[in-house]
C-alpha cells in the first residue's frame, strides 16, 4: 500500500539552531518511518527578502549539510531551484488565486515591517507578497496529503487548501488533493537571552543556540540563560520553564522529574539546573556533530548525492507538471 505524502521545506537563513531542530527537523526524521517524506530546502523563496547570493549559495548547501546530520534521508531531500517545475505551477496557480486573498496573509505585513527595519531604503518585493503560491505550488506539486505546521502557518495552508478546490473546479477534475494540517507536538524553545521570545537566529547570536557551535560555547549560552527576573513566585518564570522545556526536549526524563520536585519543593538552584541543562543539550548534539564531520569529509559526494535526489524528485514534479498543463489547456 502506498504510504500517504508529506511535504515541508525549511528556508536556507540563519543557522539550525535548537528551535528549529525541536520545532521541525527532528520532527521530520521521525516522520521517515511512516510517511513517503519530500523535504525541501527553499531558496526561492528565500530571495523574496533582501539577501547576498554568494552567501545565499553557501548557507543552502550548509543546510543541506546540517539536515543529513540530524537524520534526513538524502533520498527525501531536495534543493528547490534544481527543480524549475515549482514556479511554472507557481505561475499556473497564481491564476487561481485572488489578490484579496494574498493581501489576507498576515505574514505579508510582518515581513514588510522586518525590510523596513533593517533598512529603509529597501524595497518589498513581490515576490514577498506572491510566496504564498509557490509555497501552495512546493505542497500540491507532490500531492501531499500532510504538512507538518505550526499554528502560525494554519493561514498559508488553508490558501493552499483553497487554491487546490479552486483548480480542481476550473479543470471539472478532482486532481489535487486539499493537503491536511499535520500537527505533532514538538517544544516551544524561547530565547534564553529574553524568553519573552521564540528562539531565533534573526533576532542575534545571543538569543539562538546553534546545534553545531563548539560545546563549549553552547555551555556557556545555557549557564547565561535567564531565569527569574525578579522575586520568585508561586509561578514559574518564562526563563525557568525554558530550560525545564530544553531538558524535556533532551529525553532526560528522570533528571527532569527530579529537578522539577527540587523546584517545587524550592530548594533547586538555578545553577544546578543550567548544568543539567547543559549536558543534556551537548548529550545530545555531539553524535550530529559527529555526523557533520563524516558528511564534510566529502563535499563532493554529497553535493553529487543531493543532485541526483533532486534530479530524482523532479521528475515526479515533471508528471504532475505535464498532466497540470493537459487539465489547463497548456499542452
Amino acid at each position: 500500500m502506498n504510504r500517504k505524502v508529506v511535504l515541508s521545506g525549511i528556508q536556507p537563513t540563519g543557522n539550525l539552531h535548537l528551535g528549529r531542530y525541536f520545532g521541525a527537523i527532528e520532527n521530520w526524521v521521525h516522520l521517515q518511518n511512516d510517511f513517503d517524506c519530500v523535504y525541501c530546502v527553499v531558496n526561492y523563496h528565500a530571495i523574496t527578502m533582501p539577501y547576498n547570493p554568494v552567501k545565499l549559495q553557501e548557507n543552502v548547501w550548509e543546510l543541506v549539510y546540517n539536515l543529513l546530520a540530524c537524520g534526513v534521508n538524502h533520498e527525501s531531500l531536495f534543493i528547490q531551484s534544481k527543480i524549475p517545475e515549482h514556479t511554472e505551477l507557481c505561475w499556473i496557480l497564481s491564476c487561481m488565486c485572488s489578490y484579496g486573498e494574498l493581501s489576507r496573509m498576515t505574514q505579508f505585513k510582518d515581513k514588510t515591517d522586518q525590510v523596513k527595519e533593517k533598512n529603509k531604503d529597501s524595497f518589498v518585493s513581490c515576490g514577498l507578497f506572491t510566496y504564498p503560491v509557490l509555497q501552495a505550488a512546493d505542497i500540491l506539486m507532490y500531492r501531499a496529503d500532510y504538512v507538518p505546521v505550526g499554528k502560525d502557518q494554519d493561514q498559508h495552508l488553508e490558501l493552499t487548501r483553497n487554491i487546490a478546490q479552486r483548480f480542481n473546479a476550473v479543470v471539472g477534475k478532482d486532481y489535487f488533493v486539499a493537503p491536511e494540517a499535520l500537527y505533532t507536538e514538538t517544544p516551544k524553545i524561547l530565547s534564553t537571552a529574553d524568553p519573552s521570545k521564540k528562539m531565533s537566529a534573526s533576532a542575534g547570536d545571543k538569543h539562538n543556540i546553534d546545534l553545531f557551535a563548539p560545546v563549549d560555547t553552547i555551555r556557556k549560552q545555557i549557564r547565561s540563560a535567564v531565569t527569574d527576573t525578579g522575586e520568585r513566585s508561586d509561578t514559574m518564570s518564562a526563563g525557568v520553564e525554558n530550560l525545564f522545556q530544553l531538558l524535556k526536549a533532551c529525553k532526560q526524563t528522570a533528571i527532569y522529574n527530579e529537578l522539577l520536585a527540587e523546584y517545587s519543593n524550592q530548594t533547586l538552584s538555578y545553577a544546578v539546573l543550567k548544568d543539567h541543562v547543559a549536558d543534556a543539550v551537548i548529550q545530545m548534539v555531539q553524535p550530529i556533530q559527529d555526523r557533520k564531520k563524516e558528511i564534510i569529509a566529502d563535499k563532493k559526494a554529497v553535493k553529487d548525492m543531493i543532485k541526483s535526489s533532486s534530479m530524482n524528485i523532479r521528475e515526479r514534479a515533471i508528471a504532475t507538471l505535464n498532466e497540470v498543463r493537459s487539465l489547463t489547456g497548456l499542452n
